[in-house]
């Protein structure tokens, strides 16, 4: 196991270094001037440079890149172009909200995922399992923004039972917190679940098939029985890898609907940055989601040997 572990660490540590790379060149070849977008288009060429010197600009790139990198290792994130305050300060509170909110849009998930998929496909063909799967593929189509924007206009507007957008703030109580997160937590969560809901029902539809189900069944074990003590699990190993690669998804989603409901997240953050050329806020905060999917996936493979001891046998 240990030998799993290290392969694993390796390539995460090896994906996060070209990670950082390919944010650090893409924002050096994006248009625009920090120094002039802050001090504005009637700025003399003398005030321009002078910002550029001293933000530290003029330096060449693989120099202002190792600066960079070498600060996060020391837990530095250097200081805001735009706001004139440490970029970590931006980055806290907006994690404060962009993480619970990522965290509730992946229990929705998985908790929807299986509902539906076990039902599906201990239904399978019948009348459930057709509105079931038609409802997961329309789930699957409704893009995120046009989601919110409809809880929004139900929920908000007509029936009042939640906030349009906004986050008090979590002194305000962890109850308010929650209900101002759950709209955009469900707009989040329903095409992830609806995918997973998908594979969940064709990963358990597809172990139901095998030998030693059957040789259960044949045995009279009942089909609930089945379905959790032998089914269940080793169909939850696709699953696991979907979820991983989906949560990229989810945390790309956070972007858009966290500007649709106002909340102060990693994702209206990054937007401000970009807007405001703050270029070490923008790759500071790319390259912490970055981490968080790639975190998200080592974890995924070590849930993955736990499940399926084949390939832990098989990598070692």
């Amino acid at each position: 196991m240990s030998i799993f572990i290290a392969k694993r660490l390796l390539t995460l540590i090896a994906t996060l270094i070209g990670a950082s790379m390919v944010i650090f060149l893409v924002m050096e070849i994006l248009p625009g001037d920090p120094a002039l977008v802050i001090l504005g288009v009637e700025a003399t060429d003398e005030m321009v440079a002078a910002l550029t010197k001293e933000l530290g600009l003029d330096r060449p790139a693989p120099e202002r890149y190792w600066t960079w990198i070498s600060g996060l290792l020391q837990g530095e994130m250097g200081t805001s172009y735009a706001y004139k305050v440490p970029v970590w300060e931006l980055v806290e509170g907006a994690l404060w909200i962009t993480i619970p909110l990522a965290i509730m849009s992946i229990i929705l998930s998985i908790i929807l995922a299986l509902i539906i998929g076990l039902y599906a496909a201990a239904h399978h063909n019948k009348a459930g399992d057709v509105a079931l799967m038609g409802f997961s593929q329309l789930g699957i189509s409704v893009p995120n923004f046009w989601l919110a924007l409809l809880l929004i206009l139900l929920f908000s507007i007509q029936l009042r039972w939640f906030p349009a957008g906004g986050f008090p703030g979590w002194n305000e109580g962890f109850f308010v917190c929650i209900v101002a997160l759950l709209l955009p937590a469900i707009s989040l969560a329903t095409v992830v679940g609806a995918i997973l809901a998908r594979i969940t029902r064709s990963s358990v539809l597809e172990v139901y098939r095998e030998d030693y189900v059957r040789t259960a069944r044949s045995k009279g074990l009942s089909q609930r029985a089945t379905l959790w003590l032998h089914v269940l699990r080793n169909a939850l190993i696709p699953v696991l890898t979907v979820t991983g690669i989906q949560f990229s998804a989810l945390l790309t989603g956070t972007v858009v609907v966290e500007n649709v409901f106002h909340i102060p997240g990693l994702g209206s953050l990054v937007l401000k940055a970009i807007n405001n050329r703050d270029t070490i806020v923008v790759e500071n905060v790319v390259l912490l989601l970055a981490t968080m999917v790639i975190m998200t996936n080592f974890v995924v493979d070590i849930l993955y040997a736990v499940v399926d001891p084949r390939l832990k046998a098989h990598d070692i």
